[in-house]
């Protein structure tokens, strides 16, 4: 993970647990890997899907390339995601079970410069958890501000 891009979905921490994280490649076209390597990526409220057997990212957005012609691609589209066979199966018997979902985690890119996709498999969260993980986080910086002083 030595690549520049490193786009993280930070709410997906705060309103699911992480119970797994899978490192999957994206099917992509030209202008949209050079879109993410310009860092004009969204992940935030993208999902993952089964479609014919292959597991897809929706609602990810990838800004248009600023050099691209008529061959640019579509903001949001589904795009294909790649697994190993075992992985995918896995997953679509976890997802089955109700309250489990698959969401993206990161988006980075590998030092041959491809661009992979982190997912994770999630249960959300109650509402009480995430007041949990407010209260953890500020105890957390009320400590780092009383050990500067």
């Amino acid at each position: 993970m030595s690549g520049g891009i490193n786009i993280k979905n930070k709410r997906a921490y705060f309103e699911y647990h992480i119970l797994e994280t899978y490192t999957a490649g994206i099917k992509l076209l030209g202008t949209e890997i050079k879109s993410i390597r310009e860092g004009k990526a969204d992940i935030n409220d993208a999902f993952c899907t089964f479609f014919d057997g292959n597991l897809y990212v929706r609602n990810m957005q990838i800004a248009e390339y600023s050099h691209g012609s008529f061959y640019n691609h579509e903001a949001k589209r589904d795009r294909v995601l790649l697994l190993n066979k075992k992985e995918i199966a896995k997953l679509r018997t976890k997802i089955e079970e109700k309250g489990f979902t698959i969401i993206p985690l990161k988006i980075f890119t590998s030092e041959r410069g491809f661009a992979k996709l982190e997912i994770g498999l999630a249960q959300g969260k109650k509402i009480y958890d995430k007041r949990e993980t407010l209260k953890d986080r500020d105890a957390k910086l009320e400590m780092s501000r009383a050990m500067k002083r």
